[in-house]
């Protein structure tokens, strides 16, 4: 890429190269070349995963089959945004996969917070809360939005871990105030509330 192709630029990680270009025909070209490339060295490009791609936005307005691809967890794709005249226009944005979030969901499962009645709740935050930071930092850097409906499933399971550890709020809208009220007081105790996904009454929480 660097000696044959350097009006290119591009990314690795691994085995993933992106590659970035100006028409349609330079794509092909350098697809073609790319192609050549690891023929030579006895590899080939996976057919299905190899494609190219127009960022179709605001000012790219052209009609092409294929207008969005996965990056290391993120789903590239026309996507709503704002400007800074809070005009709402169409953009070409990252934003945490639907794989991504998939996994995020197991693991989320795995944690069974709901079940774990011996702990209380600033000990459960302190244990799973550098996941959740993680997950934040990774994928909440983009379109933040995307991990609200992941988050929001966190408080749920707070809801279902109060309303088993008190028997006071077995009823669902006591455990909703209770909760609420601890973030009120606390709104850095877990890293979804910091990161706006906090418990009020009559609602999931909002990003």
């Amino acid at each position: 890429m660097v000696k044959n192709l350097p009006y290119a630029p591009f990314e690795r990680y691994a085995d993933d190269l992106l590659v970035h270009v100006k028409t349609k025909k330079r794509a092909e070209e350098i697809l073609e070349a790319i192609g050549q490339r690891m023929t030579q060295v006895k590899l080939e490009l996976h057919p299905q995963k190899t494609k190219i791609v127009y960022c179709k936005d605001s000012n790219r307005k052209g009609e092409f089959e294929q207008i969005r691809f996965d990056f290391l967890g993120f789903t590239f794709a026309p996507r709503y945004a704002r400007n800074k005249f809070k005009q709402q226009f169409n953009n070409f944005l990252p934003a945490a996969s639907d794989k991504a979030v998939e996994e995020m969901g197991r693991e989320l499962r795995r944690f069974r917070i709901h079940l774990q009645t011996g702990q209380t709740i600033a000990e459960l935050a302190r244990l799973y809360n550098p996941v959740i930071l993680g997950w934040i930092n990774y994928y909440g850097r983009f379109y933040k939005s995307r991990l609200g409906q992941l988050l929001r499933r966190i408080n749920i399971y707070l809801i279902r871990w109060a309303r088993k550890k008190y028997r006071r709020l077995s009823i669902r809208a006591n455990a909703w105030k209770y909760l609420s009220q601890i973030a009120e007081r606390e709104p850095n105790l877990w890293a979804h509330w910091s990161f706006g996904v906090i418990p009020k009454v009559g609602s999931l929480g909002a990003v």
